[in-house]
């Protein structure tokens, strides 16, 4: 799914935060940027998505 997003989204960024487990993902949130994807490896089927109105995925 990602390979696709990204092979068919030329035009637009996705920058994505990989953390092995919230307890890591919990000492960097304050400095992550708006517009960036996080995913967990303790819960890969979800992503958390920092405000604004992109949105990786069908709405």
């Amino acid at each position: 799914m990602l390979t696709y997003l990204i092979v068919n989204e030329s035009k637009r960024k996705v920058y994505i935060i990989a953390f092995p487990d919230m307890t890591e993902f919990k000492k960097h949130s304050n400095n992550i940027a708006w517009e960036t994807e996080v995913w967990l490896m303790e819960v890969p089927d979800h992503m958390i998505h920092f405000n604004g109105d992109r949105f990786m995925g069908p709405r």
